[in-house]
């Protein structure tokens, strides 16, 4: 039976890394998500049933390990230089000619690549497997950033069998961030009051130094590999040959890639790119020209910083000069004051006509110089977001004027606040027209409660007729008012009427969502569902209880609570309870012998990590909790019990030793 058990475990693994390779690398799955995911849940299944078959490349892997607490350092084995720059033809012909010198009669071929802007990383299999990934960091030390590198899709924990398993090979790439993933990514942190990320490089090196993996998991990150570093067991003669290896074992290599027989291929290529760079979508800064025989890259060899047999050529950032007409200032959902640079004329960049562009703070504006009225210099920050990146003070007149944010509200007029260690100025009124135009406009996004036909020009309207104050409003609307709205007649308020009915089943995850708190974006509302069975429970929860819940931190609680002790939003869930939004949702307990009982686990147990302890209650039916009350059955105490056990004690909970809680679980097993 043991034996059946492993084999059917090595081949649902090698059954997944299979389509993960399909999905993520070919972009051409042949299983639905259904049945990829009932692949996964019986491989977990296995997994915990018999912990010993747990292997470090096992597809389960990929949600992320703990956090850690801070990053290890790894010591390259082959140095990874940092490449030397050209930016012009000139400065790539010189570059062959310094080949061509070295290299004597020797054939000299160019392997041309995209030039990838995200963040280097080195990879190391040992006989096939993934078995640690690092930064670049500075050529000779980088950082451990394994856990979070297994938790990027494209990358194959196993390389393909067809490839071979050399005993080491250590192979280098780009981990990259695609644009729509960077701008969904900074929507999402724009709604949740968080800071946003300048580009898709900041994006993925941030995502990649997350200390919790889950975070990475969550970023959308993708690969290109294209690159060798410590290698036994494998010997390719050409850079051509070893991107073959690297299709082989199942990265993701650029389609891209191109062979130049000299320098004038290789440079028209080069040049071809310039403009269509922005029809890719991920971002690229230049493309790499690498001396294709690997015995030549060896005889040319390094210097201090970088290899003689590769050169980066980058694109010349593309600019243009305007005049900064305005800077006028919104207020968005989470009431943070963001202020917008208004351009006249506008300018012309990667393929677009720029009229305006977020200035994102005051420190940022006072610390770049910029004035209303200068001349500015604008750009796109990688190719996606306009930005203004300098002033031209020498061609001042002596009219421009200093920017501050205002000290009211433009909305509301409220008194605006900055809170300590924030840079962002904000409108505290949670009632602020402007506030509640995009509260509204949120509550009805798609993503939200998905309710057709709350749009801009709608929700405008109901705020200037007066017919809603707050979201809870919504439910109250009358037929016979909304026909008589302009251009909205007896048949759209019934379609909004409709809509608006329907959008009372979402699942509540979606109405927590919807609510707009901070820092409580579609993912964590999922989170949270996932962990109580209604709303109201999660209205009682306090800051313990939350940051207990994997992927809730600090300011989550924080946010949560805080938002949960405001009366007026209190009295707006009621309100919408009232109305019959669904506020609960069928919790997927497991029926079993202790259905019905609530633990809570406090200290180091040495037969189970924590994991392992609330799987076990659970298969049982039981359920695990963050903090102690008066509605807990047991409290499981191992070493080094934490307050946990102090309030158990003091509230009467029965506490259950290690052996007490092992002997609990064999009884009720037995009872099963």
């Amino acid at each position: 039976m043991a034996e059946d058990v492993t084999a059917r475990a090595a081949q649902l693994r090698r059954q997944l890394e299979y389509h993960n390779w399909r999905y993520y690398v070919l972009d051409d799955p042949v299983i639905t998500d259904s049945q990829y995911d009932r692949l996964l849940r019986e491989l977990m299944r296995l997994e915990e049933e018999h912990p010993e078959l747990k292997t470090p490349d096992s597809p389960t892997q990929r949600v992320g390990g703990a956090p850690r607490p801070e990053f290890g350092t790894v010591v390259h084995r082959v140095p990874l230089f940092s490449l030397a720059n050209a930016y012009n033809e000139e400065e790539l012909r010189d570059f062959d000619r310094r080949i061509r010198d070295l290299a004597g009669d020797a054939k000299v071929e160019y392997v041309v690549e995209l030039k990838i802007d995200g963040l280097a990383v080195s990879l190391t299999y040992e006989n096939g497997v993934f078995v640690q990934g690092a930064t670049r960091g500075d050529g000779v030390t980088g950082e451990d950033i394994t856990a979070n590198l297994r938790t990027v899709r494209s990358l194959p924990l196993r390389l393909h069998p067809e490839a071979g398993a050399p005993p080491l090979v250590e192979v280098r790439g780009e981990v990259f961030m695609p644009k729509q993933a960077f701008l969904e990514l900074n929507a999402r942190r724009e709604e949740e009051g968080e800071p946003l990320f300048a580009n898709p490089r900041n994006a993925a090196a941030g995502s990649l130094r997350q200390l919790d993996p889950k975070v990475t998991a969550a970023r959308s990150l993708d690969t290109f590999l294209y690159g060798l570093g410590a290698a036994e067991g494998l010997e390719p003669a050409t850079h051509w040959e070893l991107l073959e290896f690297l299709r082989r074992a199942g990265f993701k290599v650029n389609p891209h890639i191109r062979m130049a027989a000299n320098i004038e291929e290789a440079i028209a290529y080069c040049l071809s790119w310039r403009e269509r760079r922005a029809e890719l979508p991920y971002p690229i800064d230049g493309l790499v020209l690498k001396v294709n025989s690997l015995e030549l890259q060896r005889a040319l060899g390094t210097t201090a910083k970088s290899p003689r047999w590769a050169i980066a050529y980058k694109f010349p950032a593309e600019q243009g000069e305007t005049r900064l007409k305005e800077i006028i200032v919104s207020v968005g959902r989470t009431g943070v004051l963001t202020p917008t640079a208004v351009f006249d004329p506008p300018v012309h960049l990667a393929g677009t006509t720029v009229s305006r562009a977020a200035l994102h703070n005051e420190e940022i504006i006072h610390a770049r110089d910029i004035r209303v009225g200068d001349i500015v210099l604008v750009e796109k920050a990688g190719d996606i977001i306009p930005e203004v990146v300098a002033s031209r003070p020498e061609r001042r007149t002596g009219k421009e004027t200093v920017f501050h944010m205002p000290q009211k509200c433009p909305a509301c007029g409220a008194e605006v606040v900055r809170l300590p260690g924030e840079v962002a100025h904000r409108c505290p009124n949670v009632s602020c027209p402007a506030r509640l135009r995009e509260s509204l406009l949120h509550f009805g996004s798609r993503a939200a409660l998905d309710i057709d036909g709350l749009g801009p020009a709608l929700i405008n309207l109901l705020l200037e007729r007066g017919l809603i104050k707050d979201v809870a409003d919504l439910y109250h609307l009358q037929a016979e008012e909304l026909a008589e709205l302009p251009r909205f007649g007896a048949k759209s308020a019934a379609n909004l009427l409709a809509a608006l009915a329907a959008s009372k089943t979402r699942s509540w995850d979606r109405l927590l969502y919807a609510l707009g708190i901070r820092y409580v974006g579609a993912t964590v509302a999922k989170t949270l569902a996932a962990h109580f069975p209604d709303l109201r429970s999660l209205m009682a929860a306090g800051r313990e209880e939350l940051t207990a819940i994997p992927g809730v931190g600090e300011k989550v609680a924080a946010s949560l609570v805080d938002f949960f002790a405001e009366p007026r939003n209190r009295e707006t869930i009621e309100r919408l309870a009232a109305a019959g939004l669904n506020m609960s949702g069928r919790r997927r307990e497991r029926a079993g012998p202790l259905s019905g009982k609530t633990f809570v686990l406090t200290g180091t147990l040495a037969g189970f990590t924590r994991s392992e302890a609330q799987a076990a209650i659970e298969e049982r039916g039981g359920r695990v909790t963050g903090s102690v009350s008066r509605a807990t059955d047991y409290v499981v105490a191992g070493e080094k019990p934490g307050s946990k056990l102090d309030k158990a004690r003091a509230l009467g909970v029965p506490v259950l030793s290690e052996e007490e809680f092992k002997k609990l679980l064999e009884e009720r097993l037995v009872q099963a």
